[in-house]
């Protein structure tokens, strides 16, 4: 059966719309369409597969797509940034809104494909990003700190956020007094939800995990007193002041056994195995009853991704 748009696409607050870039599984990775005024603007896009939803998005409110004035991936991890260049092939008014550390990546892609098919190998990397296409140097804009643009009537202010990673950026929409965190405040995944809500999952993936910068990054991100997070992974939610009490207890956590795990054999493994027993401990605490074998495949990306990342962190300050 084909997806029809309303499928993928949910309009979370005022000017809003979460959508489903379809990536890995349902509800896993998030784009925004935020508009204001007949102006609009994406963060996050998601790999190239996304694009004809990203469109799709835009032609469900009602705008040309001579309307879109910016993308804003909030990283250059390619399941928040690998869609920019082709969806801006398809947007002749649009600029590119990009962390500074960020911009050569995506202005010449080669590095970072390369590191991507590094890592996940050839075949996969072919089959969940495809080819990257290059961001014309003369369409990209790099952000600042406290720097704001305007989409419509509505500012967008932005933070630089390092923690997940050194090229992040968050984005702060005075409106619905909300931050586009992309990675930098975790993640929560809708079929992991308990009770008491939302189940936070850190996000480490190599190669630029600072807990100390994370740890910093938040309290900033909570000192704007937020009504809402938009996350990439996946969509709004409430509650951020005790939502980050879990993130980042869970944070502290990992550092502490990566950190006893250091220079043991098959050290990989065993942080796999502890960070599984870590997050399903929490979902056990928060009330979830799900079946193990369950939660282990839910979050078995993010046990590989963390335990990369935990393991670069570990390996950089033995240096």
């Amino acid at each position: 059966m084909t997806a029809t748009t309303a499928d993928f696409c949910q309009q979370v607050s005022e000017g809003i719309t979460v959508i489903d870039t379809g990536f890995v599984r349902p509800r896993f990775d998030a784009a925004y369409l935020l508009v204001d005024n007949g102006r609009a603007a994406y963060i996050d896009t998601g790999p190239n597969n996304a694009v004809p939803r990203l469109l799709a998005a835009l032609q469900m409110a009602g705008l040309d797509r001579s309307a879109v004035d910016y993308i804003i991936p909030t990283h250059v991890h390619l399941d928040h940034a690998g869609g920019v260049g082709l969806l801006m092939r398809e947007l002749p008014n649009a600029r590119m809104l990009i962390h500074p550390r960020g911009a050569r990546h995506m202005i010449d892609p080669t590095a970072l494909m390369e590191g991507v098919r590094a890592v996940y190998g050839v075949e996969v990397a072919n089959r969940d990003y495809g080819e990257l296409v290059p961001v014309p140097e003369e369409r990209v804009i790099t952000t600042s700190e406290g720097m704001v643009v305007t989409v419509g009537k509505r500012p967008l202010r932005f933070m630089d956020t390092p923690g997940h990673a050194k090229h992040h950026h968050c984005i702060w929409d005075e409106a619905t007094r909300g931050w586009f965190t992309g990675d930098a405040f975790g993640i929560a995944y809708p079929e992991l939800y308990t009770a008491k809500g939302p189940y936070m999952v850190p996000a480490t993936a190599p190669i630029q995990f600072d807990p100390e910068a994370l740890h910093q990054s938040t309290e900033r991100l909570l000192a704007q007193q937020p009504r809402l997070m938009y996350l990439t992974h996946f969509g709004a939610v409430s509650d951020a002041e005790q939502l980050a009490v879990q993130f980042l207890a869970q944070v502290d956590e990992m550092v502490i056994i990566a950190r006893s795990l250091a220079g043991v054999p098959n050290r990989h493994e065993q942080l796999k195995r502890a960070f599984a027993d870590l997050y399903i401990g929490e979902l056990r605490r928060c009330g979830s009853t799900l079946p193990d074998s369950f939660l282990r495949e839910v979050l078995a990306t993010d046990l590989e991704l963390n335990a990369q990342g935990l393991g670069a962190w570990l390996d950089k300050a033995a240096r």
